[in-house]
């Protein structure tokens, strides 16, 4: 509120006061609702796979700390990747997911996604690259 009322009295035009206000605003919730996103880990099958599960909204504010929930590194057969409790915004959110499954396939792992809505899965579909084919390929070019 106080940016509204300061560029409203320096440039005599309301518009703008409110313009910044809101611009303000969409941006102090993009940062607030990023920090809620959880990653949940339980190890499956004796040790041989791994189960995560996502609860959150995964947009371009959260899709790095997303990807930064996962433990690619982990000597595990396969992973599954439970995203029934979450849900993907963007076009960077479906690039986190790719992301973290090409991470575990460059590692030997497989990966099983569950649980994707509706409105995500149609992103994913129309966006997602990680099950084209090359896709491997094009990350470990990078």
């Amino acid at each position: 509120m106080l940016a509204t009322v300061v560029v409203t009295v320096a440039t005599h035009d309301l518009a703008k006061g409110v313009f910044t206000g809101v611009l303000l605003s969409g941006i102090f919730f993009a940062q607030k609702v990023a920090r809620i996103v959880a990653v949940r880990s339980t190890e499956v099958d004796g040790g041989r796979g791994r189960e995560y599960v996502v609860l959150g909204q995964i947009f371009f504010a959260s899709a790095d700390a997303f990807v930064n929930s996962f433990d690619f590194k982990e000597a595990v057969e396969h992973v599954r990747i439970d995203v029934s409790r979450a849900h993907f915004w963007d076009v960077s959110a479906v690039a986190a997911l790719d992301k973290a499954i090409l991470k575990f396939r460059r590692e030997g792992t497989t990966v099983e996604v569950i649980g994707l809505n509706e409105a995500s899965a149609t992103m994913v579909d129309k966006f997602g690259v990680h099950d084209k084919p090359g896709a491997l390929e094009r990350l470990l070019s990078h």
